[in-house]
């Protein structure tokens, strides 16, 4: 059985990451066929839109996509493509594990967490102005609803019956934003009772971020709005390993996008440096959506194995943090070529590197 799936390189380093990516599916011997359309830098390129019509058709029509990271620019330019793409596909629901691959040299080796973040809304809806002619003060409008904020938890909990995860935190800041920190609270506390099984509890966002930072393994799941979904898993990717490890997903009721955390980095554009792993672990993610899950297991464990190995891994880890001896960086490609080479040949029933388990977090979205 083929499948159809809108490719979008990106920016930066988008291209190689998504060509490792592209490799490394074709590997597993599942029939993709990639529809490439262009967004960000290349797009305004070709016709002057960051976020032509084709991609929205594209990625409609096939209803799966693999994104590379795309370029927004800080503080003037367009509109973060990212942004727009989630909120007019409504693409409401961000999914970002956080795993610690091959642990060695790691400080939190034992890291499984997954970040749900409402997409959407929140201070991410982009409705924003200039208070006064003088532009010296500015304004931004958090806006929360109650429906986006029902159907984000709602989608956690039955994301954790799911995946038979026990613990899911709700994360807010309703004892400052009295209205819509407490509106998204109010919807948690009143969603959990139907799911008796699992664990709920609540964080404010600065004491979850303490509370990450000291002792990660006692949480599970994590269920927030936008902002602070944003910061939280850049966060738990950081305990993971680094953003070049951590893939994400986003889903609406009917479409799927997988794209890894990471931004285009423009700086090694071109230079064969990137760290492929997110990208690579975004076919992973794909591949167990579509339910694919051995070839989805082969990749995780090719990945795994490669990082664990040392011998081809990228310099961020080749460096102190992510091994306990230093060795010799390899290139973007080289990496790719690796992982892509033992897709094939990985022992799925050996012992793994570390104790962790491939996490199917994200294997089929929420029907609603």
């Amino acid at each position: 059985m083929g499948y159809r799936v809108t490719l979008i390189p990106g920016d930066g380093i988008g291209p190689e990451v998504t060509n490792a990516a592209r490799q490394v599916a074709d590997a597993t011997g599942v029939e993709i066929d990639w529809e490439v359309v262009e967004a960000g830098e290349k797009a305004i390129k070709q016709s002057g839109n960051p976020l032509p019509d084709a991609v929205f058709d594209s990625i409609r029509k096939n209803r799966l996509a693999l994104k590379g990271p795309i370029t927004t620019p800080i503080g003037a330019g367009f509109r973060s493509v990212n942004v727009a793409l989630r909120q007019q596909l409504d693409l409401f629901a961000s999914v970002r594990p956080a795993r610690a691959i091959a642990g060695e040299g790691t400080r939190y080796p034992e890291t499984d967490l997954i970040v749900v973040r409402e997409a959407t809304e929140g201070l991410y809806s982009g409705v924003e102005h200039w208070v006064d002619r003088d532009h010296s003060a500015a304004e931004t409008v958090n806006i929360i609803t109650r429906k986006a904020s029902d159907r984000i938890i709602k989608f956690a909990f039955e994301l954790a019956r799911r995946e038979r995860r026990k613990h899911l935190t709700a994360v807010h800041k309703a004892n400052i934003m009295k209205t819509t920190g407490a509106l998204f609270q109010t919807a948690f506390r009143e969603m959990a009772p139907k799911y008796p099984e699992i664990l709920a509890d609540e964080r404010l966002i600065d004491n979850m971020c303490m509370q990450l930072a000291k002792k990660p393994s006692d949480y599970d799941m994590i269920v927030t709005t936008n902002l602070f979904g944003d910061i939280l898993s850049d966060l738990t990717a950081g305990l993971a390993g680094g953003l070049g490890v951590a893939p994400g997903a986003l889903f609406g009721d009917t479409l799927a996008v997988f794209e890894p955390v990471h931004g285009s980095a423009p700086k090694y554009a071109g230079s064969d440096k990137a760290d492929p792993t997110a990208e690579i672990l975004c076919v992973e993610l794909l591949l167990r959506h579509i339910g694919e899950t051995e070839a989805a297991d082969r990749v995780f464990r090719a990945v795994w194995e490669t990082i664990a190995e040392k011998k081809f891994v990228t310099y961020d880890l080749a460096l102190p943090g992510y091994t306990l001896t230093p060795v010799p960086p390899s290139t973007c490609s080289a990496m790719a070529a690796e992982i892509a080479r033992k897709v094939p040949i990985v022992d799925l029933d050996a012992p793994l590197p570390h104790p962790n388990v491939p996490s199917s977090a994200v294997h089929a979205h929420l029907e609603t």
